[in-house]
């Protein structure tokens, strides 16, 4: 019963929203470090939709698929994870790059406070857990 106290839905969500934000943050910074390198294409990290898909999944009308090639069902929130994707828009600039250091400065800012954000919910969500478990006794 332990282990559920730390890997409740909400708990759960900040954990894999935290580990998408460190990933982000190494592609950001990858593609920032290729910004004069003909013909990179930027990569990005995919997140929030199949977040959004599983957290809004169980109040749909379940669906059965009847051949392995039909659309499934939204994953649980267990099986969320982010991916990478290339990002292949066509580059204003000549070289076929199409990192823009301006867009990446930005989402990386806003990456950051998101990350530190998700640290700070995490850390007290946690720190209220072990204050129960000690009744509040210092």
């Amino acid at each position: 019963m332990i282990n559920g106290l730390w890997t409740d839905k909400v708990s759960l969500v900040l954990q894999k929203s935290l580990d998408a934000a460190g990933e982000r943050q190494r592609v950001m910074a990858h593609n920032i470090a290729n910004l004069n390198t003909p013909l990179f294409k930027r990569k990005e990290v995919r997140f929030e939709e199949e977040l959004r898909q599983a957290l809004l999944g169980p109040s749909r009308l379940p669906l059965a698929a009847t051949h392995p090639r039909h659309m499934g069902k939204a994953p649980s929130l267990q099986d969320v994870s982010h991916e990478l994707k290339t990002d292949l828009q066509l580059s204003m600039r000549p070289d076929g790059n199409n990192v823009d250091l301006e867009r990446e400065m930005a989402m990386l800012a806003a990456n950051q406070l998101n990350y530190n954000a998700f640290v700070q919910l995490l850390s007290g969500r946690q720190a209220s857990l072990r204050y129960v478990i000690h009744e509040g006794r210092r």
